[in-house]
């Protein structure tokens, strides 16, 4: 019977891309469209897409695909013909190519079956998420950003907007996207006169977004096309002034794409100017934050002095203080109310 799941350490594994030398690309993509059998169709994604040594991460639901993954170079043509061909909706899909990339996004091709390929908390059967905005290209983008009758509304977590966002956009201050989307329509309610831009990093949330501001009344509601990704690209491809000032934060070993020299963003232990995100190296915390080079050396790449201590007992005194623990619940914390401040440097994560 053949193996529909990695059997290789994840320390193998990263050994292995590490030591790969072709060039790979790396992707997002998504797409709404009914699978009447996920589970069936994952089984297919799988064995196809590690026929041709793709690797990240592949959610699918009843409601469609969502996928962030990298591709050997050599085999990026053979990849588009296979995705192509997997459901008629999927035939000639848009595909985000990152825009700063090292080829060292991924190391494992994970395939998960989920109820929803975003989680958005909406019950309501009446709800249709193909009833979207329109879609603006990048130069339409930049000819509404700064109107008067404009807003832009950035439908990503505090930790990705923090360094990076378009010019003057409004930030939806939840900790997940299922607090967001209720709380963008009560923060607009007012607003409904008003054209309604929202974006995210490739689209599909501020896709659904503007599905659910259209259910709740909003005429005017309109999302950038494939995200600051594609609306990066597609910039500089046209030389446009780019409008999205910083790093755009990614969901893989890289962190984060740099689109304009801007840094917007400030340490989160001294409150240096930085926007460069690490993980906690502490293995009991793993906590996601900002941090200088300065500071990384002063912590150990901790987030603290108890967690740099702690990083450094023996191994099993470090399981002993972890036991009962959980761990590793911070990798992406998104609410500001958690993150470190320069005035209380070593907060405890604890």
């Amino acid at each position: 019977m053949q193996v529909l799941h990695n059997r290789i350490s994840n320390e193998e594994l990263k050994a292995r891309m590490l030591a790969e030398t072709e060039r790979r690309v790396t992707i997002s993509l998504y797409k709404y469209f009914t699978i009447d059998n996920p589970q069936e169709f994952r089984d297919e994604v799988y064995v196809k897409f590690n026929q041709l040594r793709v690797f990240g991460r592949i959610y699918i639901a009843h409601e469609g695909i969502n996928a962030q993954i990298s591709v050997p170079e050599s085999n990026f043509e053979s990849f588009k013909e296979t995705l192509y061909n997997l459901a008629p909706e999927l035939n000639g899909l848009r595909l985000n190519i990152a825009i700063d990339d090292d080829s060292k996004s991924f190391w494992v091709l994970r395939c998960k079956v989920r109820s929803k390929i975003v989680a958005d908390g909406i019950t309501d059967s009446g709800f249709n998420p193909s009833n979207i905005g329109k879609y603006l290209k990048a130069d339409e983008v930049n000819e509404m950003i700064g109107r008067d009758d404009t807003i832009f509304v950035d439908m990503r977590n505090h930790y990705e907007y923090e360094v990076g966002h378009f010019e003057n956009a409004l930030e939806v201050p939840s900790d997940t996207f299922r607090e967001q989307l209720p709380m963008a329509a009560e923060m607009l309610k007012d607003k409904k006169d008003k054209n309604i831009v929202m974006y995210c990093t490739g689209g599909i949330r501020c896709e659904k977004a503007s599905a659910y501001l259209r259910y709740n009344g909003f005429p005017n509601v309109y999302h950038v096309e494939g995200g600051v990704i594609e609306y990066t690209r597609k910039a500089k491809e046209q030389n446009l002034p780019l409008k999205f000032i910083g790093k755009n934060f990614v969901f893989d070993e890289r962190l984060g794409e740099r689109i304009t020299d801007d840094v917007i963003a400030q340490c989160h232990q001294c409150g240096k100017p930085c926007d460069n995100h690490t993980n906690c190296n502490n293995d009991g915390c793993h906590l996601l934050f900002i941090q200088c080079d300065e500071c990384k050396a002063r912590y150990d790449g901790c987030c603290s002095d108890e967690c740099s201590e702690e990083f450094h007992l023996p191994l099993e005194e470090q399981r002993v203080r972890r036991a009962g623990r959980e761990n590793g619940t911070m990798i992406f914390n998104k609410s500001k109310d958690h993150l470190l401040r320069k005035d209380s440097p070593s907060s405890s994560c604890f």
